[in-house]
């Protein structure tokens, strides 16, 4: 669509919602490529007048069909998508998320946890840092011999984006490191932000400039620090904060609170409001200050970060899942607003859920403007919750209703409350579909066997053939976390299933050779050029190598999550391992099942989901066709698997005694060992105290090595 055609174009509240998606594509198609010409290229081909028109347009789209509005969503971004262009770090230690929190009572259990991880008693000493939490971009910086050498940003936790040349601008990241005892590698972690003054300094330039706002500070330092031309980045004034760090060759202080103090000593800034705290009392008590005071800081904070200050124990703790046990965020509580439920949508999932979304009349919630929110299920619509038990008093939510919605950090807006005296007179109980609305299967809320329950959930029984159920999976497959195809957004797969050239994951890495045949090539169609498609096909083959956890996750096995899907590479090594054992374990009797059952953190559930997934044989000639593409690469081994222990299997059952379950799983991971939950032929060492029985039995049945724990901390030491 060109803006000369824009008077002539149907108002935006006369389209369809078919009318709309269609133009919205084509409008997202076209300012994407205007914004590459003008970021990447610096060559416009369009007045500013003329890209204002296109931009209102889209906006207005937008406005009108909250839908249309996803994470690819241009509204949702700055400039353009530099990555790109950017060469791939990957992070020697990992850069994990933390743990969040939102009530008082969140902080006492974390710390009761950690007693009791730890086995301490409640007037055992046990002290915490407390600062704040920075919204903004996180980074990595890697030091030399005291010099800058690298620094990248969050990515996936894995691998991130190379910012050198852009992060070396950032008046608050010295070149060289300070002072004497510098180790010989440091990797700084911290927070890139804007100030307030300077985030508004900003947008009055770019709206002097008749250039698109920035949402926010965030937003704005984030899109600032992943510019393609470093100069761009030197010409807006971010701000650093450090607080952690990844690989340290020597660490110089064994308490988090020393470290910060070595860091300020290495020439970083380090938040002043960090406090060191020895009892609940005092944490919550720094919050609620800093809560108080949070306006008046002259940047943007969403909580309060609580570590443990001992770096030994930090250890001993180590990791559940994506974060440190040791850690927790303390978030301020979810912002408030009121607004009209105008109407009420089902989005089809990857796996068949009938997700309920709510179109609201749109309201600003914290800054954010929230056009719609989610429903959770049928049931959170009837005002009955997970365990059948009334919420909101029993009331049930209609269209109409006045709603009360609410906001917590980044994560979607939900539907909390109804005003109930609002009520409209004619409001009626929402029916919810038993039919899916993208194909027309029969939508059935399914038994559980195990307990007898209804499922919360709503689901298409169309399976393959339900294309919404389709093109979920392929936006699934290119995520972030999963194959992380650059170019490969929501809205790019829409387009190319719609056309037919990418209905299977498959189709993905046969696209530009098909491209190289076809007489209606991408490069020739209207919103492409040669630079956006030899990116996209370059983006694609950088992938036909890839982790073997990311293939696993991005098959979007029902229940198996990137942590489940961490635990099946780690065990089994290669794609085809785990392909055999899962056939092998259809038969329940087989010893593939108990070893599949038996992997630590792979319940029941998610064992049976594996084996089902491959069952079906649609699944299994979609392996093979992805598989000759692609090569899965095992998982990196863990830093720390120069131990005994490294590579074995190891079972604890029985009383420990001197150390908790939980400690000695935590600790067998750490030295590089897989924990199983029950004995098999592959068990390596079983681990007894007072009270083993039936596993004990089998380990002696099947010849497994047995000892108690003083033998273990005799294999391996304290960990």
């Amino acid at each position: 669509m060109s803006p000369k055609n824009a008077p002539s174009l149907k108002p935006v509240d006369q389209l369809t919602l078919t009318e709309a998606r269609a133009e919205h594509d084509d409008l997202g198609r076209e300012i994407a490529e205007h914004d590459r010409r003008y970021y990447e290229e610096d060559a416009p081909t369009v007045s500013d007048a003329e890209y204002d028109a296109l931009r209102k347009r889209y906006e207005a789209l937008e406005g009108m069909f909250p839908e249309l509005k996803t994470t690819e969503s241009l509204t949702q971004k700055v400039g353009s998508r530099a990555s790109e262009k950017f060469a791939k770090v990957r992070h020697r230690v990992p850069m994990l998320s933390l743990a969040n929190g939102f009530a008082d009572e969140e902080v006492e259990e974390f710390v009761e946890r950690i007693r009791r991880f730890l086995q301490w008693k409640a007037d055992a000493p046990l002290v915490f840092t407390a600062e704040p939490k920075i919204d903004g971009l996180s980074l990595s910086i890697r030091y030399e011999k005291g010099r800058l050498v690298t620094a990248a940003t969050r990515g996936d936790g894995a691998e991130g984006e190379d910012v050198t040349n852009n992060a070396r601008t950032v008046g608050d990241i010295p070149h060289a490191l300070k002072g004497s005892n510098i180790p010989d590698v440091f990797e700084v972690r911290g927070e890139v932000y804007l100030s307030h003054k300077d985030f508004a300094a900003i947008n009055e330039r770019q709206e002097a400039a008749g250039k698109p706002l920035f949402a926010n500070p965030r937003n704005a330092a984030a899109g600032s620090l992943r510019q393609l031309d470093p100069k761009i980045t030197a010409s807006r004034p971010l701000c650093f904060f450090a607080y952690a760090w990844g690989e340290v060759s020597e660490m110089p202080a064994s308490t988090q609170y020393g470290m910060m103090e070595a860091l300020r000593g290495f020439g970083f800034k380090v938040n002043p409001l960090t406090r060191r705290c020895s009892s609940v009392a005092e944490m919550l008590e720094h919050y609620h200050a800093i809560e108080t005071d949070r306006a008046n800081l002259g940047y943007d904070i969403d909580g309060v970060v609580y570590k443990v200050d001992d770096l030994g124990l930090q250890q001993r703790l180590g990791f559940v899942s994506r974060s440190p046990r040791w850690a927790l965020a303390h978030k301020f509580p979810a912002q408030k607003a009121v607004t009209v439920l105008e109407g009420i949508e089902i989005n089809v999932g990857r796996t068949g859920s009938l997700n309920p979304i709510a179109r609201l009349r749109p309201v600003t919630v914290g800054g954010v403007v929230v056009s719609n929110a989610t429903l959770h299920n049928e049931d959170y619509i009837k005002g009955i919750g997970g365990n059948g038990e009334k919420i909101r008093g029993g009331v049930d939510i209609r269209i109409g209703d006045t709603v009360i919605i609410n906001r917590a950090g980044d994560v979607i807006p939900k539907v909390l409350d109804v005003v109930l005296e609002k009520r409209p007179a004619d409001a009626r109980p929402y029916e919810f579909p038993t039919q899916c609305p993208a194909c027309g299967s029969h939508a059935v809320r399914e038994v559980n066997p195990r307990t007898g329950k209804e499922d919360a959930v709503r689901r298409c029984t169309g399976g393959l053939i339900c294309p919404a159920q389709a093109r979920e999976r392929l936006k699934h497959f290119v995520s972030r976390n999963a194959f992380d195809i650059e170019g490969m957004g929501e809205q790019r797969i829409d387009e190319f299933y719609e056309e037919g050239l990418v209905q299977r994951p498959q189709d993905i890495f046969t696209l530009a050779e098909r491209n190289a045949r076809s007489l209606k090539r991408l490069e020739n169609r209207e919103g492409w050029g040669e630079t956006s498609v030899r990116n996209l096909f370059a983006a694609i083959e950088a992938r036909r190598s890839i982790s073997l956890n990311r293939l696993i996750f991005a098959l979007g096995i029902p229940h198996v999550g990137e942590t489940s899907a961490r635990l099946l590479a780690r065990h089994f090594g290669t794609f085809e391992a785990l392909r055999e054992a899962a056939r092998a374990a259809a038969d329940p009797d087989s010893e593939a099942h108990a070893e599949l059952t038996s992997i630590g953190g792979i319940g029941p559930v998610v064992a049976e989901a594996i084996i089902e997934f491959f069952k079906e044989g649609h699944n299994e000639e979609m392996l093979d066709a992805l598989l000759a593409q692609v090569t899965a690469e095992p998982m990196e081994a863990p830093a720390t698997v120069s131990s005994p222990v490294a590579g074995k299997t190891v079972v604890f059952t029985g009383s420990l005694e001197q150390m908790t379950r939980e400690e000695a799983k935590a600790m067998a991971e750490r030295l590089g060992a897989k924990v199983a939950g029950s004995v098999s032929k592959k068990t390596d060492l079983v681990v007894a105290g007072p009270g083993a029985g039936s596993k004990l039995a089998k380990a002696a049945e099947l010849g497994v090595q047995v000892m108690d724990e003083d033998g273990w901390f005799a294999l391996v030491g304290r960990g």
